[in-house]
């Protein structure tokens, strides 16, 4: 489970966009966006290290701040529950978002925690001029391994950069919820799963942290 948040951790520092402030400018701006970003993020950690190791929570401001506003989590809340959210109550869907969302903080928090100096490159992005749905790749070398490979999904709505899915080492964050979560709804249904989602984000301390059960995840079991 390591490798997944020490991985994840890269999700955080890619994925804090600013405004973009001209369109035509879309793909020169997402990939500096990222760098520029990530080096502000890492200083942080940096400065704050046994802080934060002592108190972990002290990160959930940081991600709020600077990370989740530059998530479009309507969208990505539709696609992880596929089918469910077309038949969802408008009361489902806010609650629903409300604890994906506190999910991904508390789960990126955990990410930071387990930052130890990885190196991360970026590699040369491939899109049309001007486009405004583009993926930024990145390569994250870990010490002894082989360099495991993290793709944001970002696009623009209304000038800004937001992103939609993050991939990591082939393994889609959105894809992988919703086939969790998707389970949860056949046994319990929407409700129950938007209840357990809540009643874990209540809980503290890094074992109500860290949900997400990827391919990597059960390749390090």
């Amino acid at each position: 489970m390591k490798l997944v948040a020490r991985t994840l951790l890269t999700v955080l520092l890619a994925i804090a966009a600013s405004t973009v402030s001209n369109a035509a400018s879309a793909n020169t701006g997402a990939l500096e966006m990222v760098q520029q970003t990530s080096e502000r993020m890492i200083a942080a950690l940096k400065a704050d290290r046994e802080a934060i190791k002592a108190d972990p929570t002290r990160l959930y401001p940081l991600v709020e701040d600077i990370v989740l506003p530059h998530f479009d989590f309507e969208r990505m809340s539709s696609w992880v529950l596929g089918k469910h959210w077309r038949t969802a109550t408008d009361a489902q869907k806010k609650h629903f978002v409300q604890e994906f969302r506190m999910l991904l903080v508390r789960t990126y928090a955990t990410a930071m925690s387990e930052y130890r100096d990885q190196e991360i490159v970026y590699l040369p992005l491939k899109a049309e001029p001007g486009a405004d749905d583009v993926n930024v790749r990145s390569e994250v070398r870990m010490p002894g391994g082989p360099p495991i490979p993290v793709n944001y999904s970002l696009y623009l709505k209304n000038g800004e950069w937001k992103v939609y899915d993050v991939i990591i080492d082939g393994v889609s964050l959105v894809a992988n919820y919703r086939t969790t979560f998707s389970n949860d709804i056949k046994q319990g249904g929407l409700d129950a799963l938007i209840d357990r989602l809540a009643t874990r984000n209540q809980q503290k301390g890094k074992d109500s942290a860290l949900t997400l059960k990827t391919n990597s995840a059960a390749a390090t079991q």
